[in-house]
């Protein structure tokens, strides 16, 4: 289905791309394959049957200077496997909420996760070319090889080739470039060399964290559960209405401060306008006293 593209564009990835994706598999595969199964294959009747991993679909966008396409950032999309369609409302509408953060910006393909290009994929393909007319495809393979050395992403383009003497589009593959803005680089750097500082493994450390932000969440939880129960028994007359509890002082004072401080960058602000207005009349009243000296009148200016 794949061979080696022939349109002589050249493709520079943003590793904001390869996060986004990685992230958006990671999280679909938690919520459809949920813990405590720690492989990819499960015993059923003594029968192993391997877990299928699940796909997941998106956009990229970015910018195309001459024959140079550069892929910033991208955007999750709701597909149906069943009918193999897009949700176009919802494409359409992340489309115009990033128009309007990157204005630049265009779609300029889809991304998935997977092995390799099937034959389901050209009919997303084919479903985009109403948004650009030559999509490219970037898929991500999300199997954990220890002996590979390249990044596991693969971009595809779309070419037109008669086969059978019937013209068809298919996938080729197309090379690229990982480009780098100075922020990238930071984060990729501190990933790359995030390292435990007790001397545990990552998992380790990831679960302490992990943990750390549950109890801060469930403590939160609680805390608000008591005020709900306290206004909702306030309301019912259960509890007798105490306003200067809910009107709490330290608030009162701190809204006081606040409004004070307002009060004294607008007047400071008038005072400004005012000083300023004062010298341009004291400069108008200099001008022409200057003018009535030069001419030898004996008329004095205050």
């Amino acid at each position: 289905m794949s061979s080696s593209s022939s349109s002589g564009l050249t493709f520079k990835l943003h590793p904001l791309v390869i996060v986004n994706i990685s992230d958006h598999y990671t999280r679909v595969k938690s919520q459809t394959n949920p813990p405590p199964l720690t492989s990819t294959s499960a015993t059923v009747n003594g029968v192993e049957h391997q877990q299928q991993s699940p796909r997941v679909y998106g956009c990229v966008i970015g910018v195309q200077r001459g024959r140079t396409v550069e892929i910033f950032n991208s955007f999750e999309l709701l597909y149906d496997p069943s009918t193999h369609s897009l949700d176009r409302p919802f494409l359409e509408k992340k489309q115009e909420l990033y128009k309007k953060v990157f204005p630049h910006f265009y779609i300029l393909g889809w991304y998935s996760t997977g092995s390799d290009a099937q034959e389901s994929d050209m009919h997303i393909h084919k479903a985009l070319m109403d948004i650009n007319e030559s999509p490219l495809y970037v898929l991500l393979n999300p199997t954990i090889n220890p002996a590979q050395k390249d990044l596991p992403v693969t971009i595809y383009e779309s070419e037109l080739h008669v086969i059978d003497g019937i013209p068809q589009l298919i996938f080729v593959r197309s090379s690229y470039t990982i480009e780098t803005v100075e922020a990238e680089r930071i984060s990729v750097d501190h990933v790359a060399h995030l390292k435990p500082s007790d001397g545990g493994s990552a998992a380790t450390q990831l679960a302490a964290h992990l943990t750390g932000i549950h109890s801060a969440i469930k403590m939160l939880n609680s805390r608000i559960r008591v005020l709900h129960h306290y206004l909702v028994g306030m309301q019912k007359g259960d509890i007798p209405c105490e306003n200067s509890l809910l009107r709490q002082k330290k608030f009162q004072d701190d809204f006081l401060m606040e409004y004070n401080d307002t009060l004294l960058i607008t007047y400071l602000a008038m005072f400004t306008n005012c000083s300023s207005t004062m010298n341009e009349l004291v400069d108008k009243f200099n001008t022409a006293y200057d003018r009535h000296s030069r001419r030898g009148g004996r008329t004095a200016f205050i």
